[in-house]
């Protein structure tokens, strides 16, 4: 579950650190009752990014999908041995 602190709780920077490892989800801070700024660990920030560059080629793949941009699997297959050799 997600948390919500105010902008003055930044001042404990360790407590902070410690929650954003603890819970591995974004800390919204607020400033005035108003959303501000998010933190979060870098581990959970690497996971948003890497899910991001995945929902982006799944997208991409859709879109080649619908545009009728299908390779045949075996056709791939026996050019991939061709260039590489029979390690494919």
């Amino acid at each position: 579950m997600s948390q919500i602190i105010p902008i003055r709780d930044l001042r404990d920077t360790t407590k902070i650190s410690e929650m954003c490892n603890a819970i591995d989800e974004p800390i919204f801070v607020t400033k005035n009752g108003y959303g501000d700024m998010v933190v979060m660990s870098m581990r959970t920030y690497e996971q948003r990014l890497a899910q991001v560059e995945m929902y982006t080629k799944i997208m991409e793949s859709k879109a080649q999908a619908d545009r009728g941009e299908l390779l045949d699997g075996p056709t791939v297959l026996k050019n991939l041995r061709e260039k590489y050799g029979k390690q494919v």
